[in-house]
C-alpha cells in the first residue's frame, strides 16, 4: 500500500515533462505474474508495444516518442513487422489501437547472440504515433542515472504465465520486481552478466518467452524511467532466478546516435 500512494504523490511531479506519466494510473498489488503477475490496467502503460508478425503478437517494445520504439536486438524486427500501440487485450477489437509500420530497423551493430550482450534494437516508425491516453512515450534515463539494488520496478507484457504455455495471455501483464546488483545476480548467472545487462526479479515472479523487447520501468522523480530492456532468462521461466535485461544507461550512446543521424 505505501508503494501505491508513494506512486500517487510523485504522479504529479513529472506530468508537465511530457515522458513516463500514464494519464491512465497503473496499479500494482505490489507482488504482482508475468509469470506470477496480474492483468494491468487498461492503458495504464502507455508506452508498452505489442510487435506483431502476420497478425500476431511476438515481441514488445516502448515508445520512447511518437516517431521511435526501442526493443531487443534478439527479436530480429523487420521492416514487414508491425508497432501495435494502444494494445491491452491482445484477442479483443474494442481496444482504441494504432497499428504502425515500421520504416527502419537499426539493430545495434555491437549485439552479440552468443552472449546476448547489447541487446537493443531501434524502430523508426513511418508515420508518428498520436498521443493519447493509452499512447505515451517512456522516460529514458540520464546516462548517469543510478538504479540501485532492491529499487522495485515494474516489467509489462505479453509474454506466457507458465514456461510451457502453448499461448500468450490474451490481456497485458505486469509484475511488480527487486532489482540486483550485477554483483547479486552473477551469483545465478556467473560471468554471463556483463555491463550492458540489469537483473531483476528471483522474487516470486519473472518475464517470459513473448516478454522479449519489452519495458523494465522505474520510478524517477515521479515518471516512469526506461531501465531495462526484456533480454534473457532461464529457459523455464524460474520465478527463483533472476531474469536479465539491457541496461538502457549502457546503451544510450547507441540511442543518443541513432535518433540524432536519422
Amino acid at each position: 500500500m505505501a508503494f501505491l500512494q508513494f506512486l500517487s504523490c510523485l504522479a504529479f511531479v513529472a506530468a508537465a515533462s511530457g515522458c513516463g506519466v500514464p494519464a491512465i494510473e497503473p496499479a500494482l498489488s505490489g507482488l504482482a505474474r508475468i509469470v506470477n503477475g496480474e492483468d494491468a490496467v487498461p492503458g495504464s502503460w502507455p508506452w508498452q508495444v505489442s510487435l506483431q508478425r502476420r497478425g500476431s503478437h511476438f515481441c514488445g517494445g516502448s515508445l520512447i516518442n511518437e516517431n521511435w520504439v526501442v526493443t531487443a536486438a534478439h527479436c530480429s524486427v523487420s521492416t514487414t513487422d508491425k508497432v501495435v500501440a494502444g494494445e491491452f487485450n491482445l484477442n479483443s477489437d474494442e481496444d482504441d489501437v494504432q497499428v504502425l509500420e515500421i520504416a527502419k530497423v537499426f539493430k545495434n551493430k555491437k549485439f552479440n547472440l552468443l552472449t546476448i550482450s547489447n541487446d537493443i534494437t531501434l524502430l523508426k516508425l513511418a508515420t508518428p504515433a498520436r498521443i493519447q491516453d493509452n499512447v505515451s512515450p517512456v522516460c529514458l534515463p540520464s546516462a548517469n542515472e543510478d538504479f540501485p539494488s532492491g529499487t522495485t520496478c515494474v516489467t509489462t507484457g505479453w509474454g506466457k504465465t507458465k514456461y510451457n504455455a502453448l499461448v500468450v495471455p490474451a490481456k497485458l501483464q505486469q509484475a511488480a520486481l527487486p532489482l540486483l546488483s550485477n554483483e547479486e545476480c552473477k551469483q545465478y548467472w556467473g560471468n554471463k552478466i556483463k555491463d550492458s545487462m540489469i537483473c531483476a526479479g528471483a522474487s516470486g515472479v519473472s518475464s517470459c518467452s513473448g516478454d522479449s523487447g519489452g519495458p523494465l520501468v522505474c520510478l524517477k522523480n515521479g515518471a516512469w524511467t526506461l531501465t531495462g530492456i526484456v533480454s534473457w532468462g532461464s529457459s523455464v521461466c524460474s520465478t527463483s532466478t533472476p531474469a536479465v535485461y539491457s541496461r538502457v544507461t549502457e546503451l544510450l550512446p547507441f540511442i543518443e546516435e541513432t535518433l540524432a543521424n536519422n
